[in-house]
C-alpha cells in the first residue's frame, strides 16, 4: 500500500472516530481550562500542539514555527495560492494524525467533519476541472499547518490551518481558545453534480436555513432583509485585516416574529457550533451582551437555490459578521466566513500582554 493511501485509510479512520474524541477532548478542555500547571504538564489543545510539534524533524519545525508576534499570523486567505507552514503532503502518517488531532480539539465534530470534507473535495474538483492526476493545483495534501509561539512555554500562542476553501486562526491563553477567527469554509462545486460523489452537499444547511429565513419573512419584512437584487461576487469583509461593513443593512432581530427568531438563532447556530462547544459558547455570550437585537440578516441576489441562483446573505451584530455568498461557477460555489469585530486573531489588549510578559 502507498504512502498516498495511507494516508487516506488513516484520514478516513480519523473521521469516523472523530465524535466521540471530541466529545473527549471538550472535556478534558473543560477540566483543564483554569488550570495554572498547564506549562508542567500539558493537557488539552495545548497537549495537541505540543505533541504535533515535537513530532516534527528540525527542517519541518522551521516551515511550521513562528513567532506568536510574526506578522505571518495576519496573512491569511482562502483560495489555491502559495503558503508558509506545513502542508499535509509533507508529514508522515503520524504527523498527520497528530495534525488532525489538533484540529479536532478545536472544532465541533460537525466542524470537523466539514473541513476534512472540504480538504476531500480537491480531489472532485480536479475531475470536474478535467486536470491529471499528475496536477497539484487541486491537492488534498496542500493544506499548512502553522503554530505561532511555542505551547510549551507560552501562555498565549496560536495555530492556523489553511489551503483553499479553509482558513482557521486560533489563539490560545491558558490552555483555553480565545480567539478562533477569521474563521472560512468553503465548497466548490457546492453540489456535487455527477460522478460516484454526486448530490454531496457540503454546505447544505448554511445554504438551506438561509434560505428558509428570507421566504419565511412577509412583504414589509422582505423590503428591510432584502438589500439588493444581485449578490456580490464575493464574501464583502474579504481577507481584510479587519473585519468591518460600514452603515449595517438587513432586517433586525426584534423585527421577526417569534418563529422567525427562532430560525434566526438555528442560522447563526449552524456557524458558532463549527467550533468547539466552550468557545462556541463563549462567542455566544459575547453576541448577547451586545445585544441580540443589534443582530441584522440582509439578503442579496436570487431568491432560488440551486445552480443558476447565485445569492449572497449576512449576519451582522456589533461583535460579528457572517457571510455567505454563492455566485461564482454559475452559482455553484460557495464562501462562508465568520469575523469577531472584537478578537479577529486575538484581541489587541491579548497581543499587549503578550509582549509585556516574559516567556
Amino acid at each position: 500500500m502507498t504512502r498516498h493511501y495511507l494516508k487516506l485509510a488513516l484520514f478516513l479512520l480519523v473521521s469516523m472516530t472523530g465524535c466521540f474524541l471530541s466529545c473527549q477532548s471538550q472535556t478534558n478542555d473543560h477540566a483543564k481550562t483554569k488550570s495554572k500547571t498547564a506549562r508542567t504538564g500539558l493537557s488539552g489543545i495545548t497537549a495537541s500542539a505540543n505533541k504535533f510539534l515535537v513530532s516534527l524533524s528540525e527542517k519541518q519545525k522551521t516551515k511550521a514555527q513562528f513567532e506568536f508576534t510574526d506578522s505571518e499570523r495576519y496573512d491569511w486567505h482562502y483560495v489555491p495560492k502559495s503558503r508558509k507552514g506545513l502542508s499535509l503532503k509533507e508529514m508522515s502518517e503520524s504527523q498527520y494524525a497528530a495534525a488532525l488531532d489538533l484540529l479536532r480539539m478545536a472544532l465541533s465534530d460537525t466542524g470537523f467533519q466539514k473541513t476534512t470534507s472540504i480538504i476531500q473535495l480537491e480531489n472532485i474538483l480536479r475531475e470536474v476541472e478535467g486536470r491529471p492526476a499528475s496536477d497539484d493545483y487541486r491537492d488534498p495534501g496542500k493544506y499548512y499547518f502553522s503554530i505561532f509561539g511555542n505551547p510549551a512555554n507560552d501562555s498565549t500562542w496560536g495555530w492556523r490551518i489553511e489551503g483553499h476553501h479553509v482558513a482557521f486562526n486560533f489563539v490560545v491563553h491558558n490552555n483555553t481558545i480565545v480567539s478562533g477567527t477569521p474563521g472560512f469554509l468553503g465548497s466548490n462545486p457546492a453540489i456535487v453534480l455527477s460522478g460516484p460523489e454526486k448530490g454531496k452537499y457540503i454546505l447544505k444547511n448554511e445554504t438551506e436555513l438561509g434560505l428558509a429565513l428570507l421566504r419565511s419573512l412577509d412583504t414589509g419584512q422582505s423590503k428591510k432583509a432584502i438589500i439588493d437584487n444581485n449578490a456580490p461576487a464575493e464574501i464583502i469583509t474579504g481577507n481584510s485585516r479587519k473585519a468591518m461593513i460600514e452603515n449595517p443593512q438587513g432586517i433586525l432581530y426584534n423585527e421577526l416574529k417569534a418563529e422567525q427568531q427562532a430560525m434566526f438563532m438555528q442560522l447563526l447556530s449552524i456557524y458558532i457550533h463549527r467550533y468547539t462547544r466552550l468557545f462556541a459558547i463563549e462567542i455566544m455570550k459575547e453576541i448577547e451582551t451586545a445585544g441580540l437585537n443589534n443582530l441584522r440578516f440582509a439578503w442579496a441576489g436570487s431568491q432560488q437555490s440551486g445552480p443558476g441562483n447565485p445569492n449572497y446573505y449576512r449576519i451582522q451584530g456589533p461583535t460579528i459578521i457572517i457571510e455567505y455568498d454563492n455566485t461564482q461557477n454559475n452559482a455553484n460555489h460557495i464562501h462562508t466566513v465568520i469575523r469577531d469585530l472584537k478578537n479577529d486573531f486575538g484581541s489587541d489588549e491579548l497581543l499587549e500582554h503578550y509582549k509585556s510578559t516574559r516567556h
